[in-house]
């Protein structure tokens, strides 16, 4: 006789005894209660938002003067401007939050559950929906014109109340079917999952189907699909004239050609800086580490201008060979070479901080297994190591390839005749010859190469499994690199490592010389042009022409890293830890944004986000989003990358606790998710820091950024205050970056460190 059937009350459908039944009951009435209650603090701040918030955008610049008139001026709350009849399009919104405020208060969980998706699907349509359709001069579309007579009523872009409003109906929404059983139930996976795809749908594919809706229309805007078919059939974009060199080649394969070298080229460096730093005895790890992420916080033409000046017809280098072997000056550093060299300095530093964390979470005990069924170092590390790197090895590639892809900067600088994409993007958008359909067609070509870099990424990862961080710990010594492995990342890494280092002192140099290249005398006139400070009545004066841009930029970046990094690793839990209809789908809109250009990204913001219902252009809030959407991706695949490796088990364990899943991903998660929240922090706000292509077309007078100063700086010819700038940058980042290491810490796997007497040996 079974334990269950010898229960008190007898056996029960559901395996549980009579004593049982009424705890899980009372258990759900906790849970049923707890959900009404938090339905209600979501209505409360609804009302907030309508009842007595600004509906529309104001110039907090103003002061007070901006809140003249309230609540029926235009700081009115969306409230008073329905009840009064001056925006009587929003009496409907009145209806729905009634609507939401009775089905919090009903005691039935189907109909509450039901009237909740109801009033939250229908307020988030009617709100959208009168955005759209009233603009700045009236109706927005002719068709609405014609069919409601007249130029009808006008308004400005969404404000704070407007906004807030519009999360308020989506969480009620998340609420509702989370209690309808959406994703078992569990009502924060709903709400994250609905809020990031409503983000994502926003400030992604909003912005960037404005654009691309170009491509199939003329010059007049009227839907053209046959001029679509011609420019995308266009012989320069897909020539096949490879043989003859790949000048000859069309642009998408130059392309495809160099994004798949700058791929593979930044996971070999970034993975041999990772290995030495997590593997080796090495004495100058720090140094080492510094110098693989010098690049990435530097803006990406000073890059560029350096190697100009190293290995140009009349750099440094070129004049000692020429002197010493009577080698002939040349142009090599123009074209596809120059590109790589400059792509792959830039971007070795991604593919480090996504590898470093995951050589660090391969199991020791894994390692030592092999070895002890008698394997070798070098059979262990090719059968047993290098495959569980698999996941952090593929991203790495992928956001070097993408990376590669989407950069003009490097190849506006050195391109020469070897065109790619990117610049022919930016030549479409900003030329003499303005073509925004063919930046859109050549935009789609971008996207296609990133579907088909993401679904090879899919396919040669496979369903696998790679996980090493399990719920036990693992006090295993790491082992040593075979000595094969060992001098392979020795010889691949230090040389870059010098290479380097000899780019950043010609930086350093070029601050303190009147005009590198030509006059070496010594002076400080360049950083007393952009960061002099003087002593006024006031106190200290920072008068100097920089300071204004640099103080923005650290505040746009301030608030960019930490958004980005919360949004990016909530959308990996989400990728590797849920199951829902579109998964592979949302993990394919989470890269948009770092396949499109910059430019693109731009051109589109200002098409987006410049008319109601959302006016952004010229405040900080654009350059934020901007950022947190821009650079997202780094977030995403570092966090997937690092999830692989931790067991589910883990989450299970909680849950079966009864812990929820925000309290499950604050206590288990985070703290294992460590080396990518430090990666993505980093990154963003490095980024936002450097970032030129996108922000070129968004900054203003009050927010402008301090790679748009440096640009316009090297126009004017003054490229020792540009290069003075871009020093006091990499100082302000170093520090930036050594300041987030101490506050994320180090994450702890009980594990033990290499010991630092153990020598790479054996093979």
């Amino acid at each position: 006789m079974s334990a269950i059937s010898e229960a008190p009350g007898g056996p029960s459908r559901l395996g549980l005894s009579g004593e049982e039944r009424p705890r899980r009951g009372k258990f759900r009435e906790r849970r049923a209660g707890a959900e009404t209650v938090r339905g209600g603090a979501v209505v409360v701040v609804a009302w907030i938002a309508f009842a007595l918030l600004p509906w529309y955008w104001l110039d907090l610049s103003a002061g007070s003067a901006s809140l003249s008139g309230y609540p029926l001026g235009p700081a009115g709350s969306g409230l008073a401007l329905a009840v009064s009849g001056r925006a009587w399009w929003l009496l409907p919104l009145l209806v729905l939050l009634a609507l939401a405020t009775f089905a919090v208060r009903d005691r039935n969980p189907l109909r509450r559950n039901a009237l909740l998706v109801w009033a939250g699907a229908l307020g988030v349509w009617a709100l959208l929906k009168q955005g759209f359709l009233i603009g700045l001069k009236g109706w927005s579309f002719a068709w609405v014109a014609a069919l409601m007579g007249g130029p009808g009523p006008s308004q400005i872009g969404f404000g704070l109340g407007a906004a807030l409003l519009l999360l308020a109906f989506l969480i009620l929404l998340c609420q509702g079917l989370a209690g309808r059983g959406w994703c078992r139930g569990d009502a924060f996976i709903v709400c994250s999952v609905g809020v990031v795809v409503s983000l994502i749908l926003l400030f992604v594919f909003f912005p960037v189907s404005t654009i691309l809706a170009s491509a199939f229309q003329d010059n007049a805007g009227r839907f053209a699909p046959s001029e679509f078919a011609a420019k995308i059939s266009d012989p320069s974009i897909w020539g096949l004239d490879c043989l003859a060199g790949p000048l000859r080649c069309g642009v998408a394969w130059n392309t495809l050609f160099l994004g798949v070298l700058v791929g593979l080229g930044t996971t070999a460096l970034g993975l041999a800086f990772a290995l030495i730093a997590t593997r080796t005895p090495f004495r100058f790890k720090g140094a080492l580490r510094i110098l693989s992420i010098l690049p990435i916080i530097t803006p990406p033409f000073v890059i560029g201008l350096a190697l100009i000046l190293l290995f140009g017809r009349s750099g440094a280098v070129s004049a000692l060979l020429s002197e010493w072997f009577g080698l002939p000056r040349s142009r090599w550093i123009y074209g596809l070479p120059g590109i790589l060299i400059a792509q792959l300095l830039a971007f070795t530093p991604i593919a480090y901080m996504v590898l470093v964390g995951v050589v660090q979470g391969v199991s020791p005990s894994l390692e030592e297994a092999s070895q002890t069924l008698r394997a070798s170092r070098w059979t262990t590390f090719r059968t047993v190591t290098l495959p569980l790197l698999r996941p952090g090895l593929a991203n790495a590639f992928l956001l070097g390839f993408v990376e590669s892809l989407a950069d003009f900067g490097n190849p506006l600088v050195l391109g020469g005749n070897f065109e790619v994409l990117s610049t022919k993007i930016f030549f479409a958008v900003v030329g003499a010859a303005t073509d925004q359909g063919r930046a859109a067609v050549l935009s789609i070509v971008l996207l296609a190469f990133t579907l088909l870099a993401f679904w090879a990424q899919q396919v040669w990862l496979g369903k696998k499994v790679y996980v090493t961080v399990g719920g036990k710990g693992d006090a295993g010594l790491p082992l040593p690199l075979p000595r094969r492995v060992a001098w392979a990342c020795y010889l691949t890494a230090l040389p870059w490592a010098l290479f380097t280092a000899a780019i950043y002192l010609l930086i350093l140099i070029g601050g303190f010389v009147k005009s590198l290249g030509r006059d070496y005398s010594l002076t400080m006139d360049h950083y007393s042009a952009g960061f002099r400070v003087e002593s006024g009545a006031g106190g200290l004066v920072f008068s100097g022409g920089a300071w204004d841009s640099l103080f923005a930029t650290l505040e746009v970046a301030a608030f960019a890293a930490p958004l980005t990094a919360a949004i990016g690793l909530l959308t990996a839990y989400l990728l590797t830890r849920q199951r829902f209809t579109g998964l592979r789908a949302f993990e394919f809109g989470t890269m948009l944004s770092f396949a499109i250009p910059g430019t693109v990204v731009g051109v589109s913001y200002i098409l987006a986000f410049n008319v109601p219902p959302f006016e952004l252009t010229g405040t900080a809030l654009i350059l934020i989003i901007c950022f947190v959407f821009r650079n997202m991706p780094v977030g995403v695949r570092s966090g997937v990358a690092t999830l692989s490796q931790i067991d589910k088990s883990l989450d299970e364990a909680s849950l079966t606790l009864g812990a929820r899943s925000w309290t499950t991903l604050r206590y288990v998660v985070m703290p294992l998710l460590r080396p990518a929240i430090l990666a993505t922090l980093v990154y963003s706000f490095v980024r936002a820091m450097t970032a030129v292509s996108a922000v070129i077309f968004l900054v203003s007078a009050k927010y402008n950024m301090a790679t748009t100063y440096i640009v316009g700086r090297v126009e004017a010819g003054e490229f020792g205050i540009a290069i003075a700038y871009s020093s006091v940058l990499i100082g302000v980042m170093l520090v930036a970056i050594l300041g987030i290491e101490l506050l994320v810490g180090k994450r702890r796997l009980g594990r033990r460190e290499a010991p630092a007497a153990v020598v790479a040996a054996g093979g």
